[in-house]
Formats: structure tokens, C-alpha cells, sequence
């Protein structure tokens, strides 16, 4: 089934602002909620209003998103990935405080996927930065960061001993319920308990080298492979590798990639371009000239009688699409310099030049071309 645009779903135009496409979508959130909409279709319609105010309203989603439209970003992006980081304070505003937390996971991810997301560790950003010839090709990174992790000596249980008792917050229930009264009937949330993390039980005798927490924070040294074609903006997810959290599952690491200026290349998506300035001669005789690439040099021919502005294709010499075998082109613009001091020999030339008439010129290119090449031999 072919997904409608985003931008579509929620009336806005592509160059919306973040308070534009907050505005629209409390408006139609409240139209669809399934609690309160008679409308057949309110629940499909309300999913798909929340998971593209999810997307739009991130400014790295709607990047990748803008860059690659349905089928680039989904291959990118779980159901969990694109509400990760959801601005639920929202729901303050649109349902007099309740939040509806529970109906948006329960919709996408199902109550159970929801409760494993409570109860999970933190997630980590990482932000690296590397070349365009890095970002070109691929590179392997070393990257270190602290993070929450498991007590070596008690194995993240938190308890010296192993005893535990019924967790008397929950009673053992590890989870708490929270029923509140809106203007749209009793709504319920249940949340992991605090105290106990979900396990519905309580330490007796804590750890001394965590006190308790099962918990440290760590140096973490990984070594990262970022693939050829990112561009800033762009994420790596490495599972399982954020903070973890006693009686839960660890969180996610997000590499943010951050493409560096190059002081010759200039990237357009996956094409490359520069700038090779050459001599008036040159672009008026022609010549073979070595030009760069972000593998080595390449020759390339510079017909006789070049312009200045004049923009050749150097096929598949760009960069590889990432998840693809598309691979861009460089595209090379020739200037042509004039120099800056004219020696007498310089003038001499030039005077002979002058000589030849314009209708010549206009009449016949060839003699004029090869009258230039008489003039400098």
C-alpha cells in the first residue's frame, strides 16, 4: 500500500515551520482521536497524523525524509524509530494533561512492545565528524563515551547477597496505574514502577560498589564503520549500546555524521563539483590537463576554443549512493585566467592577435584557431 506524503497528511507546505506543523497537528489530532471521533476511519487517520508529525517535527527525520521520500526513509526507520524522541508534552495541550501515551504505542508497537520501551535504558548521541573523502568511501572510526552500565560486582543486580523482597510500591506488581478523569471520560496509564524497575521486587542488602543501583557509569571504546554515501544528518543505530538500566534492557547509540567542508569538492547530493582554472591558451588550442578525484587524477581533454563557465562530466567519479550501486558523477567547470601581469613578449602575442580582423573570425573559426596556434609557436 502506497503511503501518502507526509506534508499531504498534515496540510502543510514543504517549507512549513516547526510552530506550523505543531499548530496543524493538534488540530487534527483532536479532530481523529479515536475517543472522541465518530468518524469510521478516526484511528487509521490519527495514526497516520502522529507518525508524520513524528517524522516532521525532527529535524533529522524530515531531512532524511525531504532527501529520500517513503522508500529511502523507511528502509532507515523502524515503527520504534520514528516515535523515538515523540514530543508527548503535546497531548498536554490538546487533552487537558492526559498525555494518551499508551494509545499512540499501543496503536504502533502493540502493549507489550510499549512496556519494553519503558523500560529500557537511555538512548545515546554520538556526534563524529570526517571528510568527504571519508564519507566517499567508507572509513572505520574509534570512538569512546561514558555510559550507564552493569556493576561488574554484582552483575547490575544491585544486591550484595542475591535477596530480594516484594517491592512494596507496586506490590510487586512492577507496574503502577494512574487513572485520571478528562473531559473525554476515565482514561488509564500504566507506567514500570520506579522503585523497582518493573521487577516487582526490592533489594534487601544493596552493593557497596554501586550502592544499590546496579549501575556504573563507564568508559565505552568501540570501533564504529560508518558506510559509503552518508552525508550530514545522517544516523547509525547501534542497538543495545546506550545506557542500561537494572532489571531492563540498554538503550541505543545514534551516530550523528557530520560531513566536513572539502577545500576542493563540493558536494550535491551524490555529485561532486570544482573548479580548474586554465590559460587563455589552453582553453583557445585545446590541451589534456590532470584533473583531481577523491580516488586520484584523472586526464581529461579540453577542446580547443573552451569557454569560461564550461562544465564537463566526469561519469561515475561522485559518490556512491548509500545502499546502492548508483555512484554520482564530478562535474568540472573551467575557468579560464587571465594573467595578471603581461609581459612585453605577452604583448607582442597579443598585439598579433588584435590584428586579425573580427569578420575573419566570424567567417572562418578554423583559420582563426590555427592563426593563434602560428601566433604562440
Amino acid at each position: 500500500m502506497t503511503k501518502r506524503d507526509y506534508y499531504e497528511i498534515l496540510g502543510i507546505s514543504k517549507t512549513a515551520s516547526v510552530d506550523e506543523i505543531k499548530s496543524s497537528y493538534k488540530k487534527l489530532a483532536k479532530k481523529f482521536h479515536p475517543d472522541v471521533s465518530k468518524d469510521k476511519d478516526a484511528a487509521e487517520k490519527f495514526k497516520e497524523l502522529s507518525e508524520a508529525y513524528a517524522v516532521l517535527s525532527d529535524s533529522n527525520k524530515r531531512s532524511q525524509y525531504d532527501q529520500f521520500g517513503h522508500q529511502g526513509f523507511d528502509q532507515r526507520y523502524s515503527q520504534e524509530d520514528i516515535f523515538r524522541g515523540f514530543d508527548f508534552d503535546i497531548f498536554n495541550d490538546i487533552f487537558n494533561g492526559d498525555n494518551g501515551v499508551d494509545s499512540i504505542f499501543d496503536m504502533f508497537l502493540g502493549g507489550k512492545r510499549n512496556r519494553r520501551h519503558t523500560n529500557r535504558g537511555s538512548d545515546l548521541r554520538y556526534d563524529i565528524e570526517i571528510t568527504l573523502k571519508e564519507a566517499a568511501k567508507g572509513v572505520k572510526k574509534p570512538i569512546s563515551f561514558f555510559k550507564e552500565d552493569k556493576c561488574e560486582t554484582c552483575d547490575g543486580t544491585g544486591s550484595s547477597d542475591s535477596k530480594t523482597e516484594k517491592c512494596n510500591k507496586c506490590n510487586g506488581k512492577g507496574t503502577i496505574t494512574h487513572t485520571s478523569r478528562t473531559v473525554f471520560g476515565y482514561l488509564q496509564q500504566t507506567t514500570i514502577c520506579p522503585s523497582c524497575h518493573g521487577s516487582g521486587q526490592q533489594i534487601k542488602n544493596p552493593c557497596k560498589k554501586c550502592n544499590g543501583n546496579g549501575i556504573l557509569k563507564k568508559e565505552r571504546t568501540l570501533t564504529i564503520t560508518i558506510p559509503a554515501g552518508v552525508d550530514t544528518g545522517h544516523q547509525l543505530r547501534l542497538r543495545n549500546e546506550g545506557s542500561n538500566i537494572r532489571s531492563g534492557d540498554s538503550g541505543d547509540l545514534y551516530i550523528v555524521i557530520h560531513v566536513l567542508e572539502d577545500h576542493i569538492f563540493e558536494r550535491r547530493n551524490n555529485d561532486i563539483y570544482l573548479k580548474v582554472p586554465i590559460t587563455f591558451s589552453q582553453a583557445a588550442l585545446g590541451d589534456k590537463i590532470k584533473v583531481p578525484t577523491l580516488d586520484s587524477e584523472v586526464l581529461m581533454i579540453i577542446p580547443p576554443s573552451t569557454q569560461t563557465g564550461t562544465i564537463f562530466r566526469l561519469k561515475e567519479k561522485g559518490i556512491k549512493q548509500i545502499d546502492s550501486n548508483l555512484i554520482g558523477n564530478e562535474y568540472v567547470e573551467i575557468i579560464v585566467r587571465t594573467p595578471n601581469k603581461v609581459t612585453k613578449e605577452m604583448k607582442d602575442l597579443f598585439s598579433k592577435l588584435s590584428s586579425i580582423s573580427k569578420e575573419e573570425l566570424k567567417l572562418d573559426s578554423k583559420s582563426f584557431f590555427n592563426k593563434i596556434r602560428d601566433a604562440f609557436t
